[in-house]
């Protein structure tokens, strides 16, 4: 079997810029970084994000906030008619977990 070694890197002055950035470097400086901010379905843009910590740093962040609007609609849909058998179908859950939902919001 034969072991490839990794490829070496030119010297680069200071004002050279690599054409290539090697695999190995992980962290780079922000003028070798080509970041596009591209936000998520929460918000278009993580400058624009209107929560003060990323759902993506905490654990089971995303998730509750999905959640918590979701929990958010159904009150919203309950309060203007829909009843509950049909909140259940339009969100795919069960009728147990709209009953929760209410409550949760109700409680905030």
């Amino acid at each position: 079997m034969m072991m490839m070694e990794p490829q070496s890197t030119a010297t680069l002055a200071s004002h050279d810029f690599p054409e290539e950035i090697p695999a190995q470097e992980t962290d780079l400086p922000p003028e070798f970084c080509h970041y596009q901010d591209e936000g998520c379905e929460l918000a278009a843009s993580c400058l624009a994000c209107p929560y003060e910590k990323c759902v993506y740093d905490e654990p089971g962040g995303r998730q509750h906030r999905v959640k918590d609007i979701r929990n958010r609609e159904i009150s919203w849909l309950y309060h203007a008619g829909k009843v509950v058998p049909e909140l259940a179908a339009m969100f795919g859950v069960s009728q147990r977990t709209v009953h929760r939902a209410l409550k949760r919001v109700k409680d905030e």
